[in-house]
């Protein structure tokens, strides 16, 4: 599955090319590895000149500026309601846990909130995922016009997974200089969401905001204000969230984790050593990994780590501050990251854990902020931190890497980390917009629902009873995050707290596409089952395949590389499988796991709406894809118990994980669906509402709303065929008055 690329930032490139009496100023390499992910290494010097260059211009320029925005302004004689809208996103928050813990007098923030205001559940959208619901929740259009259905999405060429939200393309030109090969422009780097933001069309009415960490932003796009950006921004390495376990146990004492294992050697003096591995090194192709050496040095009773810069003083069971790690090379060029380490034990054997390494802020290898300079200005102010797009470890919480107490230390650093960017963000905004979407509320809940359910099969073998309360907790300290914001409204202000989904529990995963094999629908080779990313299907004689966590695909002739389905026999073959899997019973689960499939044609329409899914299960609470379904894996088995920590879940059917709305301000509709939010915004800052937009201000009464048939046949063109997957297809068509239409 991993591809790699090479990005680039410019900097001077020294002595050996000025030999060859050529004055190159190119591009440091980096590689982009796995789907959606990469790095690419920047020179410090040249990143900070330009920042402080672009800094000292925007300040001389800024009273021309002003006066040119006065003007703009005055002319276009917006009517705004509103001085800030200040929108706090908890992701996965529960409309049901938080009116069972009004029950309990808990929660006196939110609830206060709600007798201000508002509150109601939030309709989510299909799927219930986060990349998904917040896409709509900026853009005011359904997944059709937004183009994300998934974290992931097929390649229809090569049937592998890629990530839904980002590209990175290949540097085109390079010359090569002995070992090392130079690169000779930037490529590519796009962000597939499509539809504006509601902050790029405040912006173009010069209306200014603040994003912080909204998922689905990378890389930032441009507009008046600034964007720190979330969910799918890699780790150094390129990976998602690759954590790293040393251990100097050997052989059958070693254990497989699903992070990166390395051994640590003995040093013959009671210490250790070995090589810290990072991203492949991108200037001489063929050497792989750069890595630094590490040590580890035990003095008395203590352990101390030693790197090529630093020294770190190691405690049992405790983090350390961030560590720089920066891997040289060559020609001067480094990746510089950060991470934390933590020792785990120091006998039988020893063990150490290293967080993620994150793409450093303060000379960031990608564009992870909008100006550029914007995540170096926040570690200024409050010091390094956390830019991994998904940066709560909980894979090494699945594998017992690391123990619930550890995971959820991590987890309040990571969230007061972003508690003080936006609280300062609200201080240092006096109109406009900001936006900051918190994802403790979403990480806890995956993996701490099992203390809800004692019944859980992931509770077997592990302690039930000392982190019962830890959801609980967590929506107590979201309560009393909510308490700090209230506290800073002025007058003119409007609050929105919301989320774009609630939870259930996950006990029973389902494998699609060993279901497919069963049924027929999906052919290995010689009847074998296959291993990890369908590496044994028979394309050619498979008519359908899951893929990632809410969707199935037709193999259609003309559109997949091997496709086998004519498009006449689509709709037929969309309406069995539809029906064999609706009331699909799970009898050892002992119950009902799929309530509704939705098909394409129903849950889609827009111009994009063909790169979406055939048919989306909408699973009943306690059911999800399993793991072995989501990475390809075809077998025997179609039902099994969920194991691992990860024991809530909201890949449901979304009409069982609403998310929540409040506001403090009374709103006028009483079925909210997170696509209205947009429109809302834009309305009080007496901005137009595009007519593309699916979602409708809250601010008016409306009657409960249902797509038309001529949206119906609108999506009924889900199925066209397009060679290149519809990536390209006509922005203008977006705004395109026949799909244009309600979206509840």
């Amino acid at each position: 599955m991993p591809s790699k690329f090479l990005f680039y930032r410019p900097r001077f490139i020294l002595a050996a090319l000025v030999l060859l009496a050529v004055l190159f100023q190119a591009s440091l390499a980096g590689a982009y590895i796995g789907p959606g992910a990469g790095f690419a290494v920047v020179g410090s010097f040249m990143a900070f000149f330009f920042a402080f260059l672009s800094a000292l211009l925007s300040m001389l320029v800024w009273p021309a500026r002003a006066l040119y925005i006065f003007i703009r302004r005055k002319l276009l004689k917006l009517r705004p309601q509103v001085k800030r809208v200040i929108v706090l996103g908890l992701d996965g928050l529960d409309p049901r846990t938080v009116h069972k813990m009004f029950q309990e007098d808990k929660l006196p923030n939110l609830k206060k909130l709600k007798e201000e205001g508002y509150f109601r559940p939030l309709k989510s959208t299909t799927p219930s995922i986060s990349p998904v619901a917040w896409s709509t929740f900026m853009t005011g259009v359904n997944p059709g016009k937004h183009a994300i259905f998934d974290f992931l999405a097929p390649d229809r060429k090569a049937y592998l997974p890629v990530l839904s939200s980002s590209k990175i393309g290949n540097v085109e030109r390079t010359v090569k200089i002995g070992k090392y090969v130079i690169p000779l422009g930037s490529p590519e780097i796009r962000l597939l969401r499509k539809s504006a933001p509601f902050w790029k069309i405040l912006g173009d009415n010069f209306i200014f905001s603040q994003i912080l960490r909204v998922p689905i932003t990378f890389p930032p796009e441009k507009h008046y204000g600034t964007n720190l950006a979330a969910m799918c921004v890699p780790d150094l390495r390129g990976s998602q969230g690759s954590f790293t376990y040393f251990t100097s146990a050997k052989g059958e004492n070693a254990r497989h984790t699903g992070g990166i294992q390395v051994t640590l050697e003995s040093d013959g003096n009671g210490g250790f050593v070995c090589d810290l591995p990072g991203p492949d090194n991108p200037l001489v192709p063929g050497v792989g990994e750069m890595k630094i050496p590490l040590k580890l040095k035990k003095e008395k009773d203590d352990w101390k780590l030693i790197l090529p810069d630093a020294e770190v003083a190691l405690a049992k069971d405790k983090y350390t501050d961030y560590v720089d790690l920066t891997f040289k090379a060559g020609l001067g060029v480094a990746a510089r990251g950060i991470g934390r380490f933590r020792l785990l034990a120091t006998e039988p054997d020893l063990e150490l854990y290293l967080t993620p390494i994150n793409i450093d802020p303060r000379s960031p290898a990608m564009p992870i902020s909008h100006p550029s300079f914007f995540s170096s200005y926040i570690a200024k102010l409050q010091g390094p931190y956390a830019t991994l797009g998904l940066n709560e470890d909980t894979w090494s919480l699945n594998e017992r890497v690391l123990e619930e107490g550890a995971f959820l230390e991590q987890v309040w650093d990571i969230h007061e980390e972003r508690e003080k960017m936006f609280l300062r963000a609200i201080d240092t905004t006096s109109k406009g917009c900001v936006v900051c979407v918190f994802d403790a509320t979403d990480r806890v809940q995956h993996m701490f629902m099992r203390y809800e359910h004692p019944d859980h099969p992931a509770n077997a073998g592990k302690d039930t009873q000392k982190y019962k309360n830890a959801i609980p907790e967590l929506y107590e300290r979201a309560d009393e995050l909510v308490g700090k914001v209230m506290a800073k409204r002025r007058k003119g202000d409007v609050l929105i707290v919301m989320s774009d989904h609630g939870f259930t529990s996950f006990k029973r995963g389902m494998n699609l596409n060993s279901w497919l094999w069963k049924e027929g629908y999906l052919a290995t080779r010689d009847g074998k089952p296959s291993g990890e990313l369908y590496e044994n299907v028979d394309w050619e004689n498979t008519r359908a395949y899951a893929l990632g966590l809410a969707g199935m695909f037709l193999n259609l002739k003309g559109r997949e590389a091997r496709g086998v389905v004519e498009k006449d026999e689509a709709q037929a073959l969309r309406a069995e499988i539809a029906a064999k899997l609706e009331g699909i019973e799970d009898k050892e689960g002992g119950g009902v796991a799929i309530e509704k499939v939705h098909l394409s044609g129903d849950a889609y329409w827009g111009p994009y709406a063909g790169q979406g899914p055939d048919l989306v299960p909408g699973f009943r609470p306690g059911w999800r894809v399993s793991w072995d379904g989501a990475m390809g894996v075809v077998n025997d088995v179609v039902f099994e118990d969920n194991l691992k920590a990860w024991s809530g879940d909201h890949c449901v059917d979304e009409r069982f994980v609403p998310g929540v709305l409040f506001c403090d301000r009374d709103l006028e509709c009483k079925t909210p669906w997170i696509g209205d939010v947009a429109p809302t915004i834009l309305e009080w800052f007496g901005v137009p509402i595009p007519a593309h937009m699916d979602g409708k201000s809250l601010l008016h009464p409306r009657h409960e709303e249902t797509k038309s048939d001529s949206i119906k046949e609108k999506a009924g063109e889900n199925l066209e065929i397009n060679q290149d997957n519809g990536e390209d297809a006509p922005a203008a068509a977006i705004s395109s008055a026949s799909i244009k239409d309600e979206a509840i």
